[in-house]
């Protein structure tokens, strides 16, 4: 199976574009003016995490169901599961941890701003990202108290927590999982979202793994993306897509009490087109490269770029003490400077950190499962070394 599918990056890349833009907005930009009042009234970039929720659900899915639900020996299923958790470790924890302790570094050594904000409220938000609980403190600390820097990690926590249950529900309901996961939709689209809710929302995950599922059955190919969406149309499909997601996504429409579940079913219809893997959405060229660069350097990007926006407000903070505040003369420079230390620091933490730590977890994950076939071939029990 190809496991790279350039379209799924393409996503991935507007996704996080989405959620950087989003963030810049208080946290790198402090100031407001009516044009970027305008712009962020009708543009939510938050949406991009539920995209991420939608891609996360297909990619695990379209590997690890077929697994799963081909054994009927439980010795190989707990192989399979242990292989695929050793896998999401190694691929996004040494990460994680790194800029969790990056974090704690800046709130002591590179916070005469405060922007980092205080050291109580970064070692607690750097346990519950640790513990992945970090949903349910967000929601327990949103518009209370202070959470902390590190308040991205309330994402990763619901995907960690997806996956450890997944597997579960694989084996639990076997075939009924495609119904399983259609009344979990159904039910979250109708219900009023609270803020634990909203932290807990697995809507776009289960349709994502609704989709990988469908690729399997007949009825895909009468739906294909590629018979649907080719030429001009794919373009089209992804703008007016993307248009619906960020106005969704919007102030002025936070009291449409269905939104969220339209969001997760915008961003499921995205990772539809992209399931064909036929490069349909969009055309070669420097967009898509462009897109495609950072979508594989989407987690790097989603862990660094809140510390990169704090450190820029501290440098010119430092630049500039005598300043009371900063205004739209300084636009550019924020802007440039985070957007420099976010490539810049997400480059090195993908060659350095993504690439060898998730090739080195896939070696572990493969001699686990090498080792199933073996003994399974020879009926031997296996060996603890």
């Amino acid at each position: 199976m190809n496991n790279r599918i350039e379209d799924i990056e393409l996503l991935r890349g507007i996704a996080v574009l989405f959620v950087v833009i989003h963030h810049a907005n208080a946290n790198l930009i402090s100031w407001t003016t009516p044009a970027l009042a305008r712009f962020y009234g009708h543009f939510g970039g938050w949406v991009g995490v539920d995209l991420f929720f939608a891609i996360s659900g297909y990619v695990i899915a379209r590997d690890l169901v077929p697994r799963l639900q081909g054994q009927r020996d439980s010795g190989a299923m707990l192989r399979i599961t242990l292989s695929f958790w050793i896998r999401r470790v190694w691929r996004l924890l040494p990460s994680a941890w790194l800029w969790l302790v990056v974090t704690l570094i800046a709130t002591l050594a590179f916070n005469s701003s405060g922007v980092f904000g205080t050291l109580q409220a970064n070692l607690a938000a750097t346990l519950a990202a640790v513990l992945q609980v970090a949903n349910v403190r967000f929601a327990q600390a949103f518009m209370q108290w202070e959470y902390g820097a590190s308040f991205v990690y309330w994402s990763l926590s619901l995907e960690e927590q997806f996956y450890l249950l997944f597997p579960l529900l694989i084996v639990l309901s076997r075939r009924l999982l495609p119904y399983a996961l259609g009344a979990l939709v159904l039910l979250q689209f109708f219900s009023m979202r609270t803020p634990l809710l909203m932290m807990f929302r697995t809507d776009a995950l289960a349709l994502g793994i609704l989709i990988a599922l469908w690729t399997g059955h007949p009825s895909y190919q009468w739906f294909r993306p590629s018979s649907l969406i080719r030429g001009w149309r794919g373009p089209v499909f992804l703008l007016a897509a993307l248009v619906g997601l960020g106005a969704l996504g919007a102030d002025q429409y936070q009291m449409l009490s269905v939104r969220i579940g339209l969001i997760a079913a915008l961003s499921a219809a995205l990772v539809w087109g992209a399931s064909c893997d036929g490069g349909w959405l969009w055309p070669d060229g420097a967009f898509k490269r462009l897109m495609i660069w950072l979508g594989t350097r989407s987690y790097a990007i989603y862990l660094i770029h809140v510390p990169a926006f704090f450190v820029t407000r501290e440098f010119w903070f430092r630049l500039y003490p005598e300043q009371q505040g900063f205004g739209d003369e300084f636009f550019y420079p924020f802007v440039m400077g985070a957007a420099v230390l976010i490539v810049g620091l997400s480059e090195l933490n993908y060659r350095l950190i993504e690439c060898p730590l998730r090739e080195r977890g896939k070696r572990i994950a493969q001699r686990l499962l090498h080792k199933q076939e073996l003994c399974g071939r020879m009926d031997l029990p296996l060996k603890s070394h």
